[in-house]
């Protein structure tokens, strides 16, 4: 499986339109694997867009986080 360190280093995103009002908008449940993508990070993002994909594999210490109301 693969983990978010083996795409390399955190490739951030350029934000527009400023910040959201909540934390959670920051991600998107991929449509094909269902994992939380965190839009910030361009790794995440470009591995979610191809189909057929498995989900990354959680880092060593990696917090996942849950958001009320948002389902999988």
């Amino acid at each position: 499986m693969t983990k978010l360190s083996d795409l390399g280093r955190p490739v951030q995103g350029k934000l527009h339109g400023g910040e959201p009002e909540r934390q959670e908008d920051n991600f998107y449940p991929c449509p094909y694997c269902g994992q939380m993508v965190d839009q910030r990070d361009l790794r995440q993002v470009m591995w979610h867009e191809g189909p057929g994909h498995e989900p990354l594999e959680p880092e060593d210490g990696a917090t996942i986080l849950m958001f009320p109301g948002v389902r999988k």
